[in-house]
């Protein structure tokens, strides 16, 4: 499917509001893309499809993980995780993507992983800081990340813990093992 394909046929699986986060998640992948390297077609593709399944029903999305002997553990956790690792299964079932390095950016959109590519890294921050996404602390990270993807998704990885952690809720171990890694990266390229 060419992205106009794309579009035409993923808009319609969420509301319109999600559908502008979306649009958002696109123009901040391709901004990221063109500033840090990154690639930008695959950006794209993977923001039109990181959220997929956001809407479907949490026992189809439970279905997929459980079918596809995805992580089990994610049923563990906050419903909010799910759709990633969903939605990854559903890029390449139902609109035919077959690149890993797209497929990975939409699965580790919310949690992160230990060795993230510099796509998975665009994607996960697109998604933390695109235009219409108004908290506390994201214009921070938005200065952050004309400088350093790496910096700015250890802030963002940084509030999603302790926005957790005040609501009394779990962390998903990969969020924290994401962070680690990060610290690693940076430590290592003597930006931290």
């Amino acid at each position: 499917m060419d992205h106009k394909q794309l579009i035409d046929a993923v808009k319609t699986q969420m509301p319109s509001k999600r559908w502008e986060h979306s649009l958002g998640v696109m123009e901040a992948a391709v901004a990221l893309s063109r500033r840090f390297g990154g690639p930008e077609d695959k950006a794209y593709t993977a923001a039109i499809l990181h959220d997929v399944v956001k809407y479907w029903p949490v026992n189809d999305q439970r279905d997929i993980i459980r079918e596809y002997n995805l992580p089990a553990d994610l049923l563990d956790y906050d419903k909010e995780l799910w759709h990633a690792h969903a939605g990854a299964v559903v890029a390449q079932r139902d609109y035919g993507v077959d690149d890993e390095n797209v497929l990975h950016a939409i699965r580790y959109h919310t949690t992160g992983r230990p060795g993230m590519t510099k796509l998975e890294k665009i994607i996960c921050l697109a998604d933390y800081i695109e235009p219409g996404r108004d908290f506390p602390g994201v214009h921070n990270i938005r200065e952050i990340a004309e400088h350093s993807v790496e910096k700015a998704l250890l802030k963002a990885f940084d509030g999603t813990i302790l926005f957790l952690l005040e609501k009394g809720k779990k962390v998903y171990p990969l969020t924290i093992l994401t962070r680690n890694s990060l610290i690693e990266e940076l430590n290592q390229t003597q930006q931290f």
